[in-house]
């Protein structure tokens, strides 16, 4: 049987994203952020820095809304989003300032991850990778929608 590159692809874009998410969750929990997983954290990555409402999340994501509620609830209670009435019956969600804090942390950690890929052996190839996995989403988005 031939080995699918697709499938290749798609599982090595997962372990890395496991490993990636893994590695910043646990520098959070060193500096105090005790309570955070690798899935509160990838679902706070998807968030914009202004208004997301739970609708657009959850479409983003590919979940219920239930799920995102659920989600942003337990986010609510360990202090890093809060959720304030809007227009309508959808209520805004926003971080909270100690939720601003947790992704300036991340941002920082993963700042410092750029600096060890970039310095590693193949430190150059990185930008010519981001352009080709870049590029495959465009060609799958499009054979998607045809």
């Amino acid at each position: 049987m031939v080995e699918s590159q697709s499938l290749q692809l798609m599982q090595r874009a997962s372990q890395l994203n496991d490993v990636m998410t893994h590695h910043i969750s646990q520098r959070l929990i060193a500096k105090g952020h005790t309570s955070l997983t690798p899935s509160l954290l990838s679902f706070l990555s998807t968030l914009e820095c202004g208004v997301n409402f739970g609708s657009d999340i959850a479409r983003k994501l590919g979940v219920t809304r239930q799920m995102v509620a659920k989600t942003v609830k337990e986010l609510c209670r360990l202090g890093y989003l809060e959720q304030v009435q809007g227009t309508g019956r959808q209520k805004e969600i926003l971080f909270t300032e100690r939720g601003e804090q947790l992704m300036s942390e991340a941002r920082a950690l993963l700042s410092e991850l750029d600096n060890v890929l970039l310095n590693s052996a193949h430190g150059e190839k990185i930008s010519q990778l981001i352009n080709a996995l870049s590029h495959i989403y465009q060609v799958v988005e499009k054979q998607t929608h045809s």
